[in-house]
């Protein structure tokens, strides 16, 4: 039971490191040797729980796409306006707390590169979450589009001018413009 346990604890480092790997490197600057120094395995262990990149950076993917849409919860339990502003925070908390891109927003970059099964997992990502909006702002498809493409393009900003404060003033920009009558 303890083995398994540990195996468990393994793992979640192994897809940890992986992540924070993949949000400040991309997909080519991630390598099994780096996330085992980081987790204080040897390289062979990291292929024990993901026996290929493609199968690591995938198993991230649907974890990171999984926990962001659980916070999300349901999109019509809260008006447009709240909706938004929660996404906005989701946001807002990858750049400005732990200073890096969205996972989603690097591999998008990198899409014409990806291994079949990483693609996937992005595209699934960003259908999944134009869904959520869609359902929260009453079935405005268009406007579900702009919105996630402004956040997206606001931490591509945030980085690029080394300023947390671009993706603050897109999102409040956005919330100007759409949702300061009754959401």
């Amino acid at each position: 039971m303890a083995t398994a346990r540990r195996g468990e604890v393994t793992a979640a480092k192994i897809l940890d490191s992986a992540e924070e790997r993949l949000c400040r490197y991309g997909y080519n600057g991630v390598s099994f040797r780096d996330i085992a120094a980081d987790v204080g395995v040897k390289s062979a262990s990291v292929h024990y729980f993901f026996p290929t990149k493609p199968a690591l950076v995938a198993a991230v993917a649907r974890r990171y796409a999984d926990l962001c849409l659980a916070e999300l919860g349901d999109p019509q339990a809260r008006t447009p306006a709240e909706a938004v502003a929660l996404a906005a925070e989701m946001f807002r908390r990858t750049v400005a707390e732990k200073k890096r891109m969205c996972l989603f927003g690097m591999l998008a970059a990198e899409v014409g590169g990806l291994p079949s099964e990483v693609c996937a997992e992005a595209r699934r990502f960003f259908a999944e979450t134009l869904a959520w909006l869609r359902l929260a702002l009453r079935g405005e498809a268009a406007e579900a589009e702009a919105i996630l493409a402004a956040f997206e393009g606001g931490v591509l900003l945030a980085r690029a001018m080394d300023d947390p404060a671009m993706l603050e003033k897109v999102t409040e920009r956005l919330a100007a413009r759409h949702f300061t009558v009754s959401g």
